[in-house]
């Protein structure tokens, strides 16, 4: 005991309670037991991390996707914890831990995780949320919801926000916040309007949004900066990608591009983080044709050095705006 310090101890016991296997060399990480509240904000003059959404590494087990990860130039990861993900939800005690370690010998840390996390009594969400702030992570992202069509939007918001305040209160057990992701589409909060009512008398500490400007401007080119205003106390992570809309035939599709050539106004964005003081960890999704990397594929059909390649002036492009507006 005498060559176990106070704090590693602390840790050992914390690992223990959320059902961690002793034999890990995770509980020798300096990390502290459950807050029972939210302690993930950063300070205002703080930078924004970068991660990679580690979906387009799933080609690369814990080690080789952290050392592609730092060689490329990102802060961290933002690790899949959900069915065909890095980490299975089912396995979370035993491999979020290993997985954790790996990024974290490479000089990276995960700020984020994506869950299929719904509600507090399905299977592994309690499990997935300990292990997780056992290990010192603060944020995670929700699964979508999809509207029940057969009662009216009002009621539909109604019970989410239910659904959400159930959440939250896990969530504050384990210091934890949940972001649920604006996606464009026939899903729940694709408008922002409704994920704002339903996020009402909530507290943003615990639960609110990873707002995605993407998907807010392929719903609304001109109106997104009033949903951000909206959603910004509760935007506690954001991700970034870019679009365009093409015409195929008589129909108009979204055509997923690299940072900068299609029609988000990200000076316009990074402005407006800026301004709200938005400095939270932020995930770069590359969607655009990238070998299958852009839809969680397990074997590419480009080289590494083009997927790196691909990530890495997407990274550079970033930064640079990031640092031109001092964020």
């Amino acid at each position: 005991m005498e060559n176990i310090s106070r704090k590693k101890f602390i840790a050992s016991a914390a690992l223990a309670a959320a059902g961690l296997p002793f034999g890990l060399s995770a509980l020798a990480k300096e990390a502290t037991p459950y807050p029972g509240e939210f302690a993930g904000n950063p300070s205002p003059d703080e930078k924004i991390k970068l991660s990679i959404f580690s979906k387009h590494m799933h080609w690369l087990n814990y080690t080789d996707m952290a050392a592609l990860t730092a060689q490329l130039g990102f802060d961290g990861i933002d690790l899949t914890v959900r069915p065909d993900g890095h980490v299975l939800p089912e396995r979370v005690a035993d491999d979020l831990p290993k997985a954790v370690e790996a990024i974290e010998k490479a000089g990276l840390k995960v700020y984020t995780i994506v869950t299929n996390i719904k509600t507090p009594d399905e299977k592994d969400t309690e499990l997935i949320l300990k292990t997780a702030s056992a290990l010192g992570i603060k944020y995670y992202r929700t699964a979508w919801f999809n509207y029940d069509k057969t009662i009216s939007i009002q009621a539909n918001i109604k019970a989410i926000n239910k659904q959400l305040a159930s959440l939250a209160n896990l969530n504050k057990k384990y210091g934890m916040h949940g972001g649920y992701q604006n996606h464009s589409g026939d899903l729940f909060g694709a408008s922002q309007w409704d994920l704002w009512l339903s996020l009402e008398g909530l507290d943003p500490k615990n639960i609110g949004c990873q707002y995605d400007v993407r998907h807010a401007t392929t719903e609304g080119a001109d109106t997104w900066p009033v949903t951000l205003d909206l959603l910004k106390a509760y935007s506690k992570t954001v991700n970034v990608k870019d679009f365009y809309w093409e015409k195929k035939g008589d129909k108009w599709q979204v055509k997923s591009v690299p940072l900068g050539e299609g029609m988000v106004d990200f000076k316009k964005y990074f402005s407006l983080l800026k301004q709200y003081n938005i400095n939270g960890p932020m995930s770069l999704h590359c969607e655009y044709p990238l070998g299958g990397a852009e839809d969680g594929a397990r074997k590419l059909t480009i080289s590494k050095e083009e997927f790196s390649a691909a990530l890495k002036k997407d990274l550079v492009k970033l930064r640079g705006w990031l640092a031109e507006h001092d964020l």
